[in-house]
């Protein structure tokens, strides 16, 4: 669909043939504005949902569209099970729209900070598109999704003595001085990932509650940006609540919340890297969603994750990592709330 940029910081607007998905003025991070009503029929698959995307020459892969599962354990509990996508985890559904742009501005590489899943997003779907990557990560990010990253032969890894704070602020660095087409937590990846929203709220009524893993918040309030959309055209009349999960050891968005203030940055201190972020891009957008949905954020220790982890995997068989389970940590904890129709997103598997 036909769109604009607009900073979400100093208010710049840029036309769709900008190539940059940070602010030319201030640094800000920008937002996509359609220039009309959004529309699209009713989906049964990913592309289906191509009418709400920024205008692109996309390849229609096979992503997204993942299950949608009852819980063996909880009446009033389904589960969205993002694992299902090609690279095992949600950001899928972000890459094959950041790509896609990358491709179409005319890049021939790719650059990005990541706790691990997004990179090897992005590595996979760079590859498919003939665009080679450099990736930026922690030197203690975790081995499994530095093999996942190797295994696509299209990417160069820098590792970062830091956090993912600091891989971010080394990929900015890296995309100025060279040129390279920034990825990660922005725009036009957040247009992709709002699409989780709209096969939720099409494949079950009666949703009270959705809870969502926040790390970047780029998942948080693409939710809430879906949501808008789909009211907005009649699909929807009530929202349900959004609700966060970050880890207790890195939680800078309920700590804001708490104590009234803006996010601050705080150093992380868990072992579920897929959270692990200590000052999240779209803290904002991710409040602001809070307050309009009336929803919360909930911390959950890494004991909880991890009770959370085996437990699942002795039911169901099938491996969750910590950030993707702790939208059920979370909702176990929320006791007085299981009379509500929730969904908890499994945001990824780390294997």
């Amino acid at each position: 669909m036909n769109y604009t940029l607009v900073c979400t910081g100093c208010g710049c607007r840029y036309g769709s043939d900008y190539d940059r998905q940070i602010c030319d003025s201030c640094d800000g991070i920008l937002d996509v504005v359609y220039s009309g009503a959004v529309r699209i029929g009713r989906p049964s698959r990913f592309w289906d949902m191509e009418g709400v995307f920024p205008d692109s020459n996309y390849r229609h892969l096979d992503v997204g569209w993942t299950r949608l599962s009852k819980s063996t354990e909880f009446d009033n509990l389904l589960l969205k099970y993002e694992f299902d996508n090609p690279t095992g985890s949600f950001k899928d559904r972000g890459s094959v729209v950041e790509i896609a742009k990358a491709k179409e501005f005319g890049y021939h590489e790719v650059t990005c900070a990541s706790t691990g899943n997004m990179a090897y997003s992005v590595a996979y779907y760079s590859k498919i598109y003939g665009i080679r990557s450099v990736i930026f990560i922690s030197r203690d990010a975790n081995r499994d999704k530095i093999r996942n990253i190797r295994s696509t032969n299209n990417s160069r890894i820098v590792r970062v003595d830091g956090d993912f704070t600091d891989a971010q602020a080394a990929a900015i660095r890296y995309s100025d001085r060279t040129g390279s087409f920034l990825t990660g937590d922005y725009c036009y990846r957040k247009e992709g990932q709002k699409s989780m929203a709209y096969e939720i709220m099409h494949s079950s009524r009666g949703i009270d509650d959705i809870i969502v893993p926040i790390g970047n918040a780029t998942l948080f309030s693409g939710f809430f940006r879906g949501l808008l959309e789909m009211r907005k055209m009649g699909r929807i009349r009530d929202m349900p609540r959004l609700i966060g999960v970050e880890a207790a050891g890195c939680a800078p968005i309920a700590d804001a919340l708490d104590e009234s203030r803006d996010a601050r940055y705080v150093r992380p201190r868990t072992d579920a890297d897929a959270i692990a972020v200590g000052m999240p891009t779209f803290w904002r957008q991710a409040v602001e969603a809070i307050r309009a949905t009336g929803g919360k954020v909930v911390r959950v220790t890494d004991a909880e994750m991890r009770k959370e982890q085996r437990d699942f995997y002795i039911s169901n068989g099938l491996v969750v990592e910590l950030g993707g389970i702790a939208s059920l940590a979370a909702f176990r904890k929320l006791g007085a709330d299981r009379g509500r129709r929730t969904v908890a997103i499994l945001s990824g598997k780390n294997v």
